[in-house]
């Protein structure tokens, strides 16, 4: 999964990045055309508490693929920009609300519910465009076949609700009708957080300007919205363990906001974990909802899934309440279970 991180130039998206990333990419650079890269670790407290009881040599944490994507500078050009999104599974659009002079907004206003509209705008034209390219040239085409006629009406109606400035992800949409639109990679369609990056003063205070303009346009879009202080994210990235913990509770919160955003990208993507345990390692294995034991075996090796017969199962819950392996086979709790049975 590679989740795009976007938004106008000057936002901050390159500092939530080095902090969900743990990287150290340059910052302030408008305009830029070159991509950052890394991985961020889904925090999860059951993997704490399986660490905590097997002590294991290894550990592994979830991880999603984050990609750094070039500010959006208004009016100055954005077809690589479209092309990288293109290439994106889902979005996370960063927009600003902190104040800071030395760092001057693009549009000289600090008004986060527009910003997110002036990108969004860019997103949907691309898809205006690209169904207004295919409908002609099957229009134009010798034979208009009977697959072709219904890919015509279906882009028809895509048409019209990105001309009332709908997405696409909030079109209900038929299997077949869902299979028709996977070659075209429409960006509307991508799903979508929003996050607003906030100022030290905005977080204590709970406000920032155009708020709630934003929340109802965000939920008119059907997107999560989540506020992060990039100042204070990075502050407490500085700090050990026990600082950490003494600064945190003097905010009156109990996890960063980064934290909070790799979790609520990892569950919009309808994504779950099951682990795997021992001495040797403890480890988290990412998984569409759903997937049977014989497919999320396949995750750890494809011999597994091949050879598949059984997975000895536990519940999460269970060994968490009962402190023990041992105490869960007591209780009857340890299963066994076959190739269909959903993780």
């Amino acid at each position: 999964m590679k989740i795009g991180l976007i938004g106008l130039s000057g936002v901050g998206k390159t500092t939530i990045f080095n902090l969900l990333a743990n990287t150290k990419a340059a910052t302030g650079a408008y305009g830029a055309k070159d991509v950052n890269v890394g991985m961020a670790k889904v925090p999860d407290k059951r993997m704490d508490f399986l660490v905590g009881l097997y002590e294991p040599r290894k550990v592994s944490f979830a991880q999603i693929e984050f990609i750094d994507i070039a500010g959006v500078v208004p009016e100055g050009g954005s077809r690589k920009f479209l092309d990288d999104v293109r290439d994106c599974d889902a979005i996370v659009h960063v927009i600003r609300a902190f104040e800071n002079p030395d760092v001057p907004h693009v549009a000289n206003e600090i008004n986060p519910a527009k910003d997110l509209e002036t990108v969004d705008m860019e997103l949907l034209f691309a898809d205006l465009e690209l169904i207004e390219k295919r409908i002609e040239r099957i229009k134009t085409g010798k034979k208009v076949k009977k697959e072709q006629q219904e890919e015509l009406v279906l882009l028809e109606r895509l048409y019209k609700h990105l001309e009332a400035g709908g997405d696409i992800r909030q079109v209900e949409l038929t299997e077949e009708e869902e299979k028709q639109l996977r070659a075209y990679s429409f960006l509307t369609e991508k799903p979508k957080l929003a996050v607003v990056n906030v100022d030290e003063s905005q977080f204590k205070n709970n406000n920032y300007p155009a708020k709630e303009e934003l929340i109802q346009l965000c939920r008119r879009k059907d997107m999560p919205l989540i506020e992060i202080c990039g100042q204070i994210e990075a502050e407490i990235g500085e700090l050990t363990e026990e600082d950490k913990e003494l600064f945190m509770e003097d905010l009156g919160i109990t996890e960063t906001g980064i934290e909070r955003l790799a979790r609520a990208v990892y569950e919009h993507l309808v994504l779950i974990s099951f682990f795997t345990v021992g001495e040797d390692e403890v480890k988290a294995w990412t998984i569409n909802k759903g997937t049977t034991a014989k497919k999320a075996a396949g995750k750890i090796h494809s011999d597994i899934e091949r050879g598949f017969i059984r997975a000895e199962v536990v519940k999460y819950r269970d060994i968490h309440e009962l402190g023990s392996m041992a105490k869960v086979r007591e209780q009857g709790l340890f299963r066994l279970e076959g190739k269909d049975y959903i993780l």
